[in-house]
């Protein structure tokens, strides 16, 4: 059994669509067809259950894919800490990327860590504070950059807290508030609000706010991407808060600080289990934030 036939494996697994899985693997669909089949010849089990339009994992193939996973991980750990003992940093290091990060330049720093660390596959997944601490804990991600309300520290993972920001409210720039140089959250109480969904650590920190205001607030718009939120925003359509940080220079927008109103920290986390050599060198070259001049919003994917 060879580990490429299980990387192809646990890829058809997750898109269970050969053609998607094989532009994952960057191989011709024939190839990775035939690699699964050899796969399922050596152990003579059915891994995959196929017809012309659907692709589906047996009962053996759900029990197989966990344990292959874990197989490829082990043996990519131990190039890299191989590798890592006469000094070079090898291996992937995935990273999980909030959509209003604002204390680091991401971007920047990934640079700067390609540079130093070229061996280093990177790739950046998209989500929310609370999907990134599941998958750091069930090893999915190696590190992410998390957004949290005040007194909800990560859990499960180890951090480190980045910064601390107010969030402000953002309105369009023709609202009749937008000449106003402070709010109070009562002052929005009659507004429609576009937020992130409910439930999420993103609308936490609002929705307590407003909560300990005893205001109660229409949010008829949810959203996962700040870049849509501020597109409504601009079109009139809501209002919404969001970190002061995060808000991009745009003169169809206002941003107000608000009186009292909620804020939001921001951390890095990564596994407390043995972090691999390419996490604790990103970590290291992130020991001393700098935020982006101009605030970078990261669409959700």
């Amino acid at each position: 059994m060879e580990l490429q036939q299980l990387r192809y494996a646990v890829a058809l697994a997750e898109e269970l669509n050969f053609t998607r899985a094989a532009a994952r693997c960057n191989v011709v669909q024939s190839a990775l067809s035939h690699q699964i089949k050899a796969l399922e010849g050596e152990l003579g089990i059915e891994l995959f259950a196929r017809t012309s339009r659907r692709v589906e994992l047996t009962a053996a193939g759900t029990a197989f894919v966990p344990e292959a996973r874990a197989s490829i991980a082990a043996a990519e750990r131990a190039a890299s800490d191989a590798a890592a003992a006469i000094g070079r940093v090898t291996g992937t290091l995935t990273v999980g990327v909030i959509p209003t990060v604002s204390a680091v330049d991401v971007p920047g720093a990934l640079r700067a860590f390609r540079g130093a660390h070229p061996e280093v596959r990177l790739a950046v997944r998209g989500g929310g504070s609370a999907q990134f601490e599941a998958a750091i804990t069930a090893g999915r991600l190696d590190v992410a950059f998390l957004g949290l309300p005040p007194g909800r520290e990560p859990r499960g993972v180890a951090w480190r807290h980045l910064a601390t920001d107010a969030l402000v409210a953002v309105l369009p720039r023709e609202h009749r508030l937008a000449g106003q140089h402070e709010l109070a959250l009562r002052d929005l109480a009659a507004e429609t609000f576009a937020d992130f969904p409910t439930a999420t650590p993103a609308r936490a920190q609002s929705d307590l706010a407003f909560t300990a205001a005893g205001i109660e607030r229409d949010v008829p718009f949810e959203a996962t991407e700040a870049v849509f939120t501020l597109d409504l925003v601009r079109h009139g359509l809501a209002v919404t808060l969001l970190p002061s940080r995060a808000v991009p220079p745009d003169p169809a927008l206002v941003s107000i600080p608000l009186r009292g109103g909620p804020s939001r920290d921001e951390y890095v986390a990564w596994s407390s289990l043995n972090p691999s050599p390419a996490t604790r060198a990103f970590l290291a070259s992130i020991a001393h934030p700098t935020p982006p001049v101009h605030p970078v919003t990261i669409i959700d994917g």
